[in-house]
């Protein structure tokens, strides 16, 4: 407990909560951040930890969860607070006991998600830079979706990994793919919709009554379909989901060309935060991508 006693305490004041009998204990927190959960008997909080220097990370998560709830479509953890505090950047949430996403949670995470993605904003990106993993997401605004995935999404993505050493033919593709978006694109003029950002199956649980949560959220306004898209990329949430989604909120078509263009995004990302491993997979949706042109 001592070593978070200042964010204990700005969690007290947050909450009106006392919290000195509180037990802390370690939890699961994923690859990037440490992970705890404060209990005092009548109240329980999720907090997350990190190095001083990653508050504007916490504080960009915090500002996409509350977006996200302010919509009033799936549920998301509460926040409490965030702030830089024990030597720790950290973020408070309500701390939600998480399971499987039992009976038809999925069906209902579907509908809710299309409920979400009607939130609409005249620009593409959002009001302030966050992070994908612990990469840095650039969410300049713009009008023109072509330009934003083009620049803030693939560009920077194609930048971090020439940084990062994979250059040669990733990079030669890469831009040939970058020049061709338009052809890709053509014809698709998606609304500016509020997107998750990062939603794959780790991302998203059923809480103790068997409805859907999602959580660690990477928001910005872009095409709902990227949001789509990564709901296949690792595993999917099933049939049910999608059918809830497209009776809802029907997908455009092109939806089963253009996911691979968005899918595509995170492969690079993975690339660049976990290494080579990546790499074919990145090219060979890279090739695939170009074969359409």
């Amino acid at each position: 407990m001592a070593q978070f006693n200042a964010i204990i305490s700005e969690i007290e004041t947050a909450t009106g909560k006392n919290l000195q009998n509180a037990t802390i204990s370690s939890i699961g927190g994923g690859c990037i951040n440490s992970a705890y959960r404060l209990d005092n008997g009548d109240a329980s909080y999720f907090i997350k930890v990190n190095s001083p220097n990653l508050g504007q990370m916490f504080e960009a998560e915090a500002h996409g969860l509350q977006e996200m709830a302010a919509t009033q479509s799936v549920r998301v953890p509460e926040v409490i607070g965030f702030g830089v505090a024990d030597g720790h950047s950290y973020l408070a949430l309500e701390y939600i006991p998480l399971g499987s996403m039992r009976g038809g949670a999925t069906t209902t995470l579907g509908k809710q998600l299309a409920q979400m993605h009607k939130v609409a904003q005249p620009y593409f990106g959002w009001h302030m830079d966050n992070t994908i993993g612990s990469t840095p997401q650039i969410n300049d605004r713009s009008h023109d979706w072509l330009s934003f995935w083009q620049q803030e999404r693939l560009g920077q993505q194609l930048r971090f990994a020439a940084g990062n050493g994979f250059g040669g033919r990733l990079q030669s593709q890469g831009e040939k793919l970058l020049a061709d978006l338009d052809k890709i694109l053509d014809g698709h003029n998606p609304t500016p919709a509020l997107l998750h950002g990062d939603l794959w199956g780790g991302n998203a649980s059923g809480d103790d009554q068997g409805q859907p949560v999602i959580f660690d959220p990477a928001c910005y306004y872009g095409d709902r379909e990227a949001d789509l898209a990564m709901t296949e990329l690792f595993g999917g949430f099933g049939a049910d989901f999608f059918t809830a989604y497209n009776d809802e909120y029907p997908v455009d078509s092109g939806y089963q060309q253009r996911k691979t263009l968005y899918n595509l995004y995170h492969i690079l990302n993975h690339l660049n935060l976990f290494g080579g491993g990546y790499l074919g997979q990145a090219e060979s949706m890279i090739d695939r991508l170009l074969s359409q042109v």
